[in-house]
């Protein structure tokens, strides 16, 4: 068994594709399948299921895919330790971040920290919380941005802010025409709209609003893929959702958002890393730019109330 055949293995795996994982090793489709049948072979037992498509690791293959990852991750922090990694930045690293934090936070920092950093490319990649989690396990993705607390076993998070959530309803909505902020109590489970199953965001509303049975009496049941689509949808026809502070337009939303009372819901956003993670100085820099662009409330939860998801 050599590193070179288990590192073909780690690619088939990520790409589920003999010749895009052959690609992305730089050698011949014939080569890689070669040498993994060759380890097949001298471990005594297939890894890979060929008659699926796209491919899929057996039970045993889950296994040594698992052992594989743990070891690959240990040979590059060898590495990283006897190159002065710590305190570098320079280098390649992929982001997943969740879609409803994204499109908002991205423009806020991303092009600074370019700017100031030349020697660092960042591949980011939008994905639900549980996908993210998923890959920074296994070594597919080295930072995550989410909503925390997880309680993850192998994940370190770091907290950055706390987003409040504001109350995003129809213009003819009654909540709207009444005085002061708005109190759970007077939300309605009946016009709720949700984001699609998957999002950490959508749970977070049914947790804060505790509606763990929904009454779904109207004609029209969408469960939007994004935060615009039911921004837009309730515009056009009724009822409401909450939204993340940082999704709100000014010029577009004032009339249509209100605030809760204190202390508001607010999701905790986090770094989240391999707990063996070495680029401390790359978490560090990419912190402070985020840091500062966002409104300076978030920075402490002195008024708010972290709302979980799982």
């Amino acid at each position: 068994m050599t590193i070179q055949q288990v590192k073909y293995v780690l690619a088939l795996d990520t790409y589920r594709h003999f010749i895009k994982a052959a690609e992305s090793c730089f050698v011949t489709q014939s080569t890689l399948t070669i040498q993994v049948k060759k380890l097949e072979d001298e471990i005594g037992t297939v890894l890979f299921d060929r008659t699926k498509q796209p491919l899929k690791p057996t039970p045993l293959g889950e296994k040594f895919i698992g052992k594989a990852r743990q070891i690959e991750r240990e040979l590059r922090e060898l590495k990283e330790m006897f190159s002065q990694e710590f305190s570098q930045t320079n280098g390649t690293f992929r982001i997943g971040i969740i879609p409803t934090l994204s499109p908002y936070l991205l423009p806020l920092f991303i092009g600074e920290f370019l700017k100031n950093h030349p020697e660092t490319k960042l591949d980011i990649e939008e994905l639900e919380s549980e996908n993210i989690i998923e890959s920074i396990n296994h070594g597919r993705l080295d930072i995550g941005i989410v909503s925390t607390p997880l309680n993850e076993p192998n994940i370190r998070e770091i907290s950055l802010f706390y987003e409040p959530f504001l109350l995003y309803a129809n213009e003819r909505n009654e909540i709207l025409f009444k005085k002061g902020k708005v109190e759970v109590s007077q939300l309605k489970s009946d016009e709720i709209w949700l984001l699609k199953q998957g999002h950490c965001f959508r749970n977070q509303m049914l947790n804060f609003c505790d509606f763990s049975k929904l009454r779904n009496t109207r004609n029209l049941v969408l469960e939007g893929g994004s935060v615009e689509t039911l921004k837009r949808m309730i515009k056009e026809t009724f009822g409401y959702t909450l939204i993340p502070e940082l999704s709100f337009e000014k010029n577009s939303d004032t009339d249509f958002v209100r605030r809760f009372k204190e202390p508001e819901p607010a999701r905790e956003i986090s770094f989240i890393v391999q707990k063996n993670f070495t680029k401390k100085r790359l978490l560090s820099e990419l912190k402070m730019s985020i840091l500062e662009g966002i409104p300076k409330k978030f920075k402490t939860n002195n008024k708010y109330v972290t709302v979980k998801w799982r």
